[in-house]
């Protein structure tokens, strides 16, 4: 049986890394999380004035449970991502491709979107490649008769 993401000391570790990595990338990075689909946080990196984490991630978690349900429901494939921009920054938040992992990620308007975009989206992809993988599970074999 393996851990739930926000228990495992690999998958905590991995984003500590990976969101530090993103924040001395950008100075407008104002909070990064990663969390659970179903809202706890896993690791996260803030500045002092940020919000609490627990909360962050259970609005987040929320949000990106919806985004998902109204791309399947108008049929226009996989959601990608969700970018929600206001007056003093912009909040972009992705899948980690074949986790049940959502990152967040909250920037300052000192940074333009697309770098933001595209930081978020190699973040994700960097943590995707180093989460650990679980075997396949095995067909069953089937005789011929």
């Amino acid at each position: 049986m393996s851990l739930a993401p926000h228990q495992d000391p690999a998958v905590i570790e991995l984003g500590r890394a990976e969101l530090a990595a993103v924040r001395d990338t950008a100075t407008s990075l104002v909070t990064a999380s990663l969390l659970s689909d179903d809202g706890f946080e896993i690791v996260r990196v803030a500045d002092a004035s940020s919000s609490d984490g627990a909360r962050f991630a259970s609005m987040a978690s929320s949000i990106q449970a919806l985004s998902e349900a109204v791309a399947r429901e108008l049929t226009m494939g996989a959601s990608e991502y969700v970018i929600i921009a206001a007056e003093r920054g912009h909040l972009i938040q992705m899948r980690i491709p074949g986790s049940t992992i959502v990152l967040a990620a909250l920037f300052d308007t000192d940074e333009m979107l697309g770098k933001a975009l595209t930081l978020s989206r190699r973040c994700a992809a960097r943590i995707a490649a180093g989460l650990p993988t679980t075997p396949p599970v095995p067909e069953p074999v089937r005789a011929w008769i």
